[in-house]
């Protein structure tokens, strides 16, 4: 159900999953350089500039000049993109606090501390495994 709903809200931002990724990273992260989005996204570099292209299009991230590497390129969020985030966070947060409305904060804080040991065993299994098996 939350993937179909992220779905169509990407839809009708005219974003997809993988552009939606990336500019939820740079609200977290901040302005960073292509290839730390890259590792971030786990995709190629070259995926990225791809990405970044259809943004800048958009108008919702600009690509700046390192200030330090010049073989590095920054990719920044615009104030629209700022504002898309700054939305995108708040629908997050009220989402969260729907979803959890009725536990009391022992309930809550055990289904966290419970929800955080399944991932990272899930995580384990994953780096040992290679994959879901």
């Amino acid at each position: 159900m939350l993937g179909d709903d992220m779905a169509q809200a990407n839809a009708a931002l005219g974003l997809t999953p993988a552009r939606m990724h990336l500019l939820w990273e740079l609200g977290q992260r901040g302005p960073v350089p292509q290839r730390v989005l890259a590792h971030a996204l786990k995709v190629t570099p070259r995926a990225v500039t791809g990405l970044v292209d259809a943004l800048v299009a958009q108008a919702l991230v600009t690509r700046e000049a390192h200030p330090t590497d010049r073989r590095a390129t920054l990719v920044t969020l615009t104030p629209r993109g700022e504002t898309l985030v700054a939305q995108l966070k708040r629908d997050h947060e009220k989402l969260a606090r729907t979803l959890f409305a009725s536990m009391s904060r022992g309930e809550f804080e055990a289904f966290a501390q419970g929800l955080a040991g399944v991932i990272e065993r899930l995580r384990g299994h994953l780096a040992a495994t290679g994959g879901l098996s």
